[in-house]
């Protein structure tokens, strides 16, 4: 596949697909004689992209020759700023030539996306509030032009081919596993994403680059329906792995089950409080059995070998909610391992960095459904694991 650029200007379609897309985002001349900084992004854009695949610039200028008039000039940045995968922020601040105040505007709203780069010449007026905003939300800065589409390059990676409604999905969302895993489903029923728009991600880690939640409006074709499915938004985070920890007993009521207590800000349990089984989901990709065992150890103070777990499968927690799957799996404990659960009943657990402090809690099944603190999701997990 060649390394190929495409530059779409305002008002005109972009192509039906692409590798990576870039939005240039900034002041442009009001005045005759002042040059435009587009030419130069473009220029570098092209010589830097040097990777296999297709580049769409959007440069929010008309072509030359092309009349201003009878271009939807707000309609088409908005649909450009919302697909592309990095928007380049280049603002070389004039407040006579280039006062750049529909720049502030777009920047405001797109600074904290993850998908934003910022670049300010030192000469430029009045943008100690824009540069003080990227550092405290860790967008890539740089006082040149050349850094700037350096920066932009580097967020956009090897990029990634999408055609049709797939390049409303910019790379922030689609390379993430939980995105794959919700569209193969999708293709796979013989379904067509026909548009999406990326209404917010919640990233944590070094510079906030991991996506941990992530929500699209989308618009789907149904294949077996034959209709378009356009009023629900997609909710999706990294797969989880659960675990069942029980001691048997004679009567299945009687059966013991250990589950954690943690304060969770979604809960709105009698004591706000979520009671679940051990697990959860991290940073690093991992096998979904390492995870079973790590979130155990981490929550409950017990270290299980992998070799105690029993699998029963992966499915959705609450599908008309989020899109993730957990994993699903069961130990059964000693007499022993049960007397040593019981004995740290009053010692918290957690990640040990303060986000997340857990407390173990022993029931019997019987008395686990009459308690109101467990959701239904956990009480299914539960009864799966012991009929299984």
């Amino acid at each position: 596949m060649p390394s190929e650029i495409v530059v779409v200007h305002a008002g005109e379609p972009p192509p039906q697909e692409w590798d990576a897309s870039v939005f240039l985002a900034g002041p442009v001349p009001r005045e005759q004689g002042v040059p435009s900084w587009h030419p130069e992004a473009i220029r570098l854009l092209g010589q830097r992209w040097a990777r296999p695949g297709r580049l769409v610039v959007f440069a929010p200028e008309p072509r030359e020759g092309v009349a201003v008039e009878g271009i939807d000039a707000i309609g088409w940045e908005e649909r450009g700023l919302a697909c592309s995968d990095v928007i380049l922020f280049w603002i070389p601040r004039d407040m006579a030539t280039m006062p750049a105040l529909t720049t502030n505007i777009e920047w405001g709203t797109w600074h904290t996306s993850g998908r934003a780069v910022l670049g300010v010449p030192p000469a430029s007026a009045n943008n100690g509030y824009p540069l003080e905003q990227a550092r405290s939300s860790s967008v890539p800065l740089a006082d040149t032009l050349e850094g700037t589409v350096g920066n932009a390059l580097d967020l956009i990676g090897a990029g990634a081919r999408r055609s049709g409604g797939e390049r409303d999905v910019p790379l922030l969302v689609w390379n993430t596993p939980s995105f794959q895993r919700w569209y193969c489903v999708q293709c796979d029923a013989g379904n067509t994403l026909v548009s999406a728009r990326v209404e917010w991600t919640f990233r944590v880690g070094a510079e906030r680059r991991f996506v941990l939640y992530w929500a699209a409006h989308v618009q789907v074709h149904i294949a077996a329906e034959d209709r378009l499915k356009s009023n629900e938004v997609v909710i999706s985070r990294p797969d989880a792995s659960h675990v069942v920890l029980y001691r048997p007993a004679p009567e299945a009521d009687d059966t013991v089950i250990v589950l954690v207590r943690e304060f969770r800000s979604p809960a709105s349990s009698p004591d706000g409080f979520v009671h679940e089984l051990p697990g959860g989901s991290g940073m690093r990709t991992v096998s979904p059995i390492v995870q079973a065992v790590e979130e155990v150890r981490e929550e409950t103070g017990l270290a299980l070998g992998a070799d105690r777990m029993r699998y029963h499968g992966s499915r959705q927690v609450a599908a008309t909610v989020t899109a993730h799957h957990t994993h699903l799996f069961s130990a059964e404990i000693t007499e022993t391992e049960l007397r040593e659960l019981r004995a740290l009943q009053d010692r918290p657990h957690g990640d040990g960095l303060g986000s997340e402090r857990t407390w173990v809690e022993i029931s019997t099944y019987k008395e686990l459904r009459a308690h109101p603190g467990p959701d239904w999701a956990t009480l299914g997990m539960i009864a799966q694991a012991l009929t299984d």
